[in-house]
């Protein structure tokens, strides 16, 4: 039977995940902002303040490892844990590709005589979705919704493909541009990674809900 204190734990402990997807979301929204304006201010806030990200991301991994220890919880309090472990790095590998693309973005902030040749608001607005459902399902442990996020990823690596066919076009007819190009190219690569994250705490959500690794399963 759980004790008292071992309910308090797991509760302190989605609390703090559900906390660091909230910085995460609004981390993500900051970087689409950021490519929309060509903005070097809000890029360099997202870099400078990526460390509070992984010192998040280490304290529930300590609690989490902690609580392990401490009760030795079994079945679904144990799957909830060890969900939560790996929810917990995809978040933080997700926060790693904002700080990704704010860098670009910085670097294309210098040469803005240039143009972006790929309008990213269709990728973006689906990243941001899935990220939301993904955290969403988890809140409510919804394995429906966990299931629709993983239905999506293919329609941004779609969008990323697209991005890459024109970007790469661009790349055979203006050699002299080729690194401001480069840079929009990695854009689309670490907005599909943060739709991959995306996935994978989803994933995660229903190994939580229903004991079962969907991670390799075909669709």
């Amino acid at each position: 039977m759980m004790t008292i204190h071992f309910q308090r734990e797991l509760e302190k402990i989605k609390k703090s995940i559900l906390t660091l997807g909230t910085m995460i979301e609004e981390r993500v929204r900051q970087a689409v902002l950021a490519i929309e304006r060509k903005d070097p201010e809000i890029a360099h806030k997202i870099i400078k303040s990526d460390h509070e990200i992984d010192e998040m991301e280490v304290e529930i991994e300590e609690e989490c490892l902690k609580v392990l220890a401490l009760h030795q919880p079994v079945a679904v309090d144990l799957r909830f844990l060890i969900a939560v472990i790996k929810i917990n790095n995809e978040l933080e590998s997700i926060g790693d590709q904002a700080v990704n693309i704010a860098e670009r973005v910085e670097v294309i902030a210098k040469n803005r005589e240039y143009d972006i040749f790929f309008n990213y608001s269709k990728m973006a607005v689906k990243t941001e979705d899935m990220l939301r459902k993904s955290l969403d399902s988890l809140v409510n442990l919804d394995v429906d919704l966990a299931f629709k996020v993983v239905f999506l990823d293919d329609e941004v690596d779609y969008l990323k493909n697209a991005a890459y066919k024109i970007i790469k076009t661009k790349m055979e007819e203006n050699s002299g541009i080729m690194d401001h190009l480069l840079n929009l190219l990695l854009i689309s690569r670490h907005l599909e990674r943060i739709a991959d994250h995306a996935t994978n705490i989803a994933q995660e959500v229903i190994y939580l809900i229903e004991g079962e690794i969907v991670r390799h399963a075909n669709y």
